[in-house]
């Protein structure tokens, strides 16, 4: 396998290859650094990242690119190439990350369609944990972590990033220390390279069919039960629903590869899925301590400790995946929530207020400002965040419009909340109706003894007396 160290012999016209199996897949970038080397490099010098990422809309132009960042990395050093895993197959391996030498040693991995790591067409509940942006860089990141001399050079497809790995071109989580270079033009290249073949199991998390995941995962498994194979069937079978196999095969995994973060974050999910907080808590704390940088697996911990009442450590969790990703919308938004519980209500608007800010068009994030914002004795502008949300809900949430309609009685539209209140409970079930208008009531009560002088509330406090003596 040759070495990028000949490049101080030849200038860089050294070849990468990447294992498949037992054979190695050259990746010759001879030519293309001979004739690009003595060219400007369209991007601001020096390379000081770890992992370089070309983007660019045809391979062509990509690897072109590429072959500038490696002629501009040759003469630095003499690199020890290293021979990482085709991407397409990341998901669906135990060791994603190849050796990289002594921590130290000037190692460099090549990585020709990183995009292909992250396709999959699964739900967002029931996505492989093993094919998200955020969990593959982090395996990367701690292992360049602890090699100092170690770096990634890799193409990826725009169009492919921005469908399935849209964190990624966000910057979020360990991306923020990702170089990204926009491929210059192809007119260097004599041809575009031939889209890669993908393995059968990959194929099937492509496909729009959720019975191809389970037929091809099911195959892979037959064929070596290793628990990347394992936590890849127990996906599949949690997304038909088949919660007593995709159990099983998540108890296998864990026990065959308990420091396997992946096999952890999938039984939380699994443990989600049977309403079972506290196993569900345990899994996903298992995963955040096994890679600690995973922000999901963190936000996922918090989340499971909030349902269980347990605030403080809710906090420290959410804390944590902020640390890692500090543009995570949903651990910001939690955090909105159980500060408010805590009753630290200036904290809490601060979080919400950043979640408008990075998902402005997000509903909730509004209404939960509108929320803390009402408990703060702040109406008016607790009701402009409440209609903000209704403008950005399709849906029209029913609880979230009894809300509005007590703003708008705190700001002293009694006529409004009233309509508002008609409108959002017409058609709703009978017991969902109930229960919606008592818990209106009662926030009515609430809103009455922080503000005696209240204008005209009995115009909403006798109709809520009314509607739940007839229901």
């Amino acid at each position: 396998m040759a070495c990028l160290s000949q490049a101080a012999e030849d200038r860089g016209a050294a070849g990468l290859c990447y294992k498949k199996g037992a054979s190695c897949h050259a990746v010759s970038l001879a030519p293309l650094i001979a004739r690009l080397g003595h060219g400007a490099p369209p991007w601001p010098t020096p390379l000081t990242q770890p992992v370089i990422v070309v983007l660019g809309e045809t391979s062509a132009a990509r690897v072109a690119t590429a072959a500038r960042v490696l002629a501009q990395l040759a003469p630095l050093r003499p690199w020890l190439e290293v021979a990482a895993p085709p991407a397409s197959e990341w998901p669906f391996i135990d060791e994603v990350v190849p050796a990289l030498g002594a921590p130290g040693q000037a190692a460099l991995a090549w990585v020709p369609d990183l995009h292909d790591a992250f396709v999959n067409v699964q739900g967002n509940s029931t996505r492989l944990v093993t094919t998200q942006p955020l969990y593959l860089l982090q395996l990367w990141a701690d292992a360049v972590g602890r090699h100092p001399g170690a770096m990634v050079v890799a193409t990826a497809d725009t169009a492919a990033m921005r469908l399935h790995a849209a964190e990624a071109l966000e910057g979020r989580g360990p991306w923020r220390d990702v170089t990204f270079i926009e491929a210059a033009g192809d007119d260097a290249a004599t041809a575009p390279a031939a889209a890669a073949a993908v393995s059968a199991l990959a194929a099937a998390f492509r496909s729009a069919n959720p019975a191809d995941r389970l037929a091809a995962a099911g195959a892979a498994l037959d064929r070596a039960r290793t628990p990347a194979h394992l936590v890849a069937m127990a996906s599949a079978c949690m997304e038909a629903n088949d919660l007593d196999n995709a159990g099983a095969l998540l108890g296998e995994a864990v026990a065959a590869a308990p420091a396997s973060a992946a096999a952890h974050f999938e039984h939380g999910k699994y443990w989600l899925r049977r309403d079972d907080m506290i196993a569900a808590a345990a899994a996903f704390g298992r995963a955040s301590e096994l890679l600690p940088s995973f922000a999901s697996a963190a936000a996922n911990w918090g989340a499971t400790l909030g349902e269980l009442d347990r605030p403080d450590e809710a906090l420290a969790a959410f804390t944590r995946a902020l640390a890692s990703d500090p543009a995570n919308a949903q651990a910001l938004n939690n955090v909105g929530v159980v500060t408010r519980e805590l009753g630290r209500l200036a904290e809490s608007e601060a979080a919400f207020r950043q979640v408008i800010t990075l998902t402005p068009n997000l509903a909730f994030g509004h209404y939960n400002l509108g929320h803390t914002l009402f408990l703060q004795g702040r109406y008016q502008a607790s009701l402009t965040a409440y209609l903000t949300g209704q403008r950005n809900d399709p849906a029209r949430n029913p609880v979230q419009a009894s809300r509005l309609a007590l703003a708008r009685l705190a700001t002293g539209d009694a006529a409004g909340a009233l309509r508002d209140l008609k409108q959002c409970t017409a058609n709703l079930p009978r017991d969902y109706r109930r229960q919606l208008l008592s818990d209106t009531q009662a926030v009515a009560w609430a809103l009455l003894s922080a503000a005696p002088d209240l204008r005209d509330w009995r115009v909403v406090g006798d109709w809520l007396a009314v509607e739940l003596a007839a229901s």
